[in-house]
């Protein structure tokens, strides 16, 4: 197996890391390449013998690192990232990025909850002089969508894990999500599909993109007036079996990278379909 090493280099002068994005498209164009070089780096380690190295520039300012400079760094992200909690999605490894880049709020099914608001108001409101974008960031086998889907399919089940688990208020708040999904399903493919080996799967993974772009279509609504000009938010979900941020959308049969989200009923009508007809929900249901 290959030898794969993420460096984080820093030079003792003010040689700074990457410019900072000017706007809102530069920075999607960057958080998408930097997860598509993490992916890439990946990709192949299992291929061959040999070592590779990815290394991430970083500004010593961000770490307060200069002795001649004593004031503390000061925050100066491109992006905020609005992702679930679970260890195995290390946000700034995703996109490639080193310290003071990325603004992350991290809650179990990255869920518009209060603390989660109030965090990510405070960077929209304070950081906008460097803040270009927000990504509503997904994953693969979401812990806590598998379990709203599986309270779903087996409503009994409710009561024992919220009572055993805080979990009530984030399972509430996905069931109506768990819900929109599973009518989308049996539309597209009829009413006996839940009969299927696949559509417990399938239900899990179009349950957790339409959160993520119902997270994402929300948070300018609730920012009102404090959101600033050219601030765009997108959304995405990071799949664990490939490293890559995937998006289904009506414009890309694959869907590689973050996109935004639908602006109005008629637009989640239109995702809808798109998730129904990616290639990860129709392989469910080859069998």
């Amino acid at each position: 197996m290959k030898t794969v090493d993420i460096i984080y280099r820093y030079g003792a002068q003010h040689t700074a890391a990457r410019p900072r994005p000017l706007n809102s498209n530069a920075a999607q164009v960057r958080s998408n390449d930097g997860n598509q070089a993490f992916a890439a780096l990946l990709a192949g380690m299992t291929d061959e013998n040999g070592r590779v190295q990815n290394i991430v520039s970083v500004d010593p300012r961000d770490l307060g690192l200069l002795a001649d400079d004593p004031a503390l760094p000061k925050q100066r992200p491109f992006a905020a990232i609005l992702g679930c909690s679970d260890a195995r999605v290390p946000v700034e490894l995703i996109f490639n990025e080193g310290p003071n880049d990325l603004f992350v709020v991290r809650v179990a099914g990255n869920g518009l909850g209060p603390e989660v608001l109030g965090s990510l108001k405070y960077a929209v409101e304070h950081l906008g002089g460097s803040l270009k974008l927000i990504v509503v960031l997904g994953h693969s086998g979401c812990g806590a969508l598998t379990a709203a889907v599986d309270v779903f399919l087996n409503p009994t089940d409710y009561l024992s894990l919220t009572t055993k688990h805080p979990l009530r208020s984030i399972l509430d708040g996905l069931l109506v999500v768990v819900q929109a999904s599973a009518k989308k399903i049996q539309e597209a493919f009829g009413p006996d599909v839940s009969h299927h080996p696949g559509y417990r799967q399938a239900l899990i993974e179009a349950s957790i993109v339409t959160n993520s772009a119902l997270a994402a279509y929300s948070l300018p609504q609730e920012f009102g007036a404090s959101d600033p000009a050219g601030l765009q938010v997108v959304y995405g979900v990071y799949l664990l079996e490939t490293r890559q941020v995937w998006a289904p959308h009506v414009s890309s049969a694959k869907g590689i990278g973050l996109t935004v989200a639908p602006r109005d009923p008629a637009g989640f009508i239109e995702l809808a379909n798109a998730i129904l007809q990616s290639d990860r929900i129709v392989s469910l249901f080859r069998t």
